[in-house]
């Protein structure tokens, strides 16, 4: 038993640095952006300030679409768009509501993920048959953290979305 406890506050202590880490990068991002120009910047220019991508998507005529996540923690995430011809053509940051209005019934878990990005959380409810993708987002309107949701049926095709409190207050906690 004594040999576990000494275990415990190195995994305690490396939780909060990964968390002082992903802090960081979210207070980076405003200084990366401001240094990257449409049209002028290139991919290694991108890499240089975000890093690798989490993903990269296809886009039309050649494009590559670059996703860079702030959550589960951040309330931001990017999708940057490089050309065929190696340059930045767009930056955008894709948890906002009018992005969260382009989320249909009946679409595909692919198409959400490429539009918003990876979620905070992907939380299964099996007596409901659902699956309940989440993610932090600043709702410009309140000034406040607020929760987008989508919810899947079994073969993952949207049944309908949600905005809510932010998942860390107390009556979120927990699944279903």
């Amino acid at each position: 038993m004594q040999r576990f406890s000494s275990f415990l506050p190195s995994r305690r202590l490396a939780g909060m640095l990964l968390a002082v880490g992903l802090l960081g990068l979210a207070a980076c991002d405003p200084q990366a952006i401001k240094e990257l120009e449409e049209g002028l910047s290139t991919e290694a220019d991108v890499v240089a300030r975000f890093g690798q991508p989490e993903r990269v998507w296809n886009g039309e005529g050649g494009t590559r679409i670059f996703e860079y996540n702030r959550q589960p923690q951040g309330t931001q995430n990017y999708m940057i768009s490089i050309g065929p011809d190696g340059k930045m053509s767009a930056l955008r940051q894709v948890l906002n509501p009018d992005n969260f209005r382009r989320v249909r019934e009946g679409m595909g878990v692919e198409e959400v993920r490429q539009m918003l990005g990876k979620p905070a959380r992907q939380v299964p409810y099996a007596l409901k048959r659902e699956v309940v993708w989440s993610w932090r987002f600043m709702d410009p309107s309140e000034n406040a953290k607020k929760m987008f949701y989508v919810v899947f049926n079994p073969e993952y095709r949207v049944i309908r979305t949600e905005v809510g409190a932010d998942a860390d207050g107390p009556d979120m906690q927990g699944g279903g």
